[in-house]
């Protein structure tokens, strides 16, 4: 039995999953706090065209990942303070977010699109645990930020869970009064989950110019951010569950490729809705069991905080 094609779609699918898992871990624990940021998506183009800039100018994809970051950090800055110190409306506020950084990137990447970056992120197979079959090349020929991927997901389980940390910050998203009430800062606590959202969104945009196309256009990561939204809430919030449904939302987007490949007879447009259609199709089972989503879903999330009461 051939197992080439089944190998290769596997490993197109965990590549694909990567900046998902990333920018919906930021996601995660950014709502964790109680705060619903929906400028992902635009957090998420302002990392791929600063990455993609800073590497193009530096040759260094690690500088240009980097820079990713903290664009997505800046961007998410932005909205903390008119959000978090302001009080502007959280969902009004993301969805400017968003479509800011669509606007911003493409203005700022107009003389990128036609550049090439001189060097990429290269995989660094795992010996021995690469050759397994189907597994290894999926999993273990990744690149080192793939890699860190993973562990980051398991230092952030641990620490949300294990931790004290990780108890006060789920203590401000389900009740920052009483949380305030006891001593904890919650707005520096919503702060500086808001800046690790931003950053992981960033750092997931660096990821699809710098490692993943290796190119820079307009609206790149083609609503990507909206299926990291989306992930959040298939998880219930848990960042295993998250892990899970990255991959398959993964194998989703690597089957469009997959097909084309094998030279089945699908109109291109209809390979390309998949991922989008999983994402709806997910939302709406989710949706029949409500019950489900409140259970896990942070109860003070998307409401402001006035320390002053």
């Amino acid at each position: 039995m051939n197992l080439g094609p089944i190998t290769a779609l596997c490993a197109s699918a965990v590549v694909a999953a990567i900046p998902l898992m990333q920018a919906g871990l930021g996601e995660l624990i950014t709502e964790k706090s109680g705060v619903l940021n929906l400028g992902v998506e635009g957090m998420m183009l302002m990392g791929a065209v600063t990455g993609y800039a800073v590497t193009t100018i530096t040759g260094n994809p690690w500088l240009g990942l980097g820079a990713g970051a903290i664009a997505g950090l800046l961007m998410s800055a932005l909205f903390g303070v008119l959000t978090l110190l302001l009080l502007a409306n959280q969902v009004a506020t993301g969805l400017s977010l968003t479509i800011f950084g669509i606007g911003l990137s493409a203005y700022i990447g107009k003389p990128y699109t036609s550049a090439s970056i001189p060097v990429t992120v290269a995989p660094m197979p795992i010996p021995g645990l690469s050759q397994i079959p189907i597994v290894g090349p999926a999993l273990f020929s990744l690149t080192p930020v793939d890699y860190l991927t993973f562990v980051l997901f398991a230092v952030v389980g641990w620490c949300l869970y294990r931790t004290r940390a990780g108890l006060v910050l789920r203590a401000v998203g389900e009740s920052p009064g009483v949380a305030h009430s006891v001593g904890h800062p919650v707005l520096a606590v919503r702060f500086g989950a808001t800046l690790f959202g931003g950053a992981m969104a960033g750092l997931a945009g660096g990821y699809y110019t710098i490692i993943n196309l290796h190119i820079w256009q307009e609206n790149i990561t083609a609503g990507r951010g909206w299926i990291a939204l989306a992930l959040v809430v298939f998880a219930t919030w848990r960042p295993g569950r998250l892990i899970v449904g990255a991959l398959l939302f993964g194998i989703v987007m690597a089957l469009q490729f997959f097909a084309q490949g094998l030279g089945i007879a699908i109109p291109t447009q209809w390979l390309a809705m998949l991922p989008y259609l999983a994402t709806v199709i997910v939302l709406v089972v989710i949706s029949r069991n409500p019950s489900t989503i409140k259970l896990n879903s942070p109860a003070a999330l998307g409401k402001p905080f006035f320390a002053g009461n």
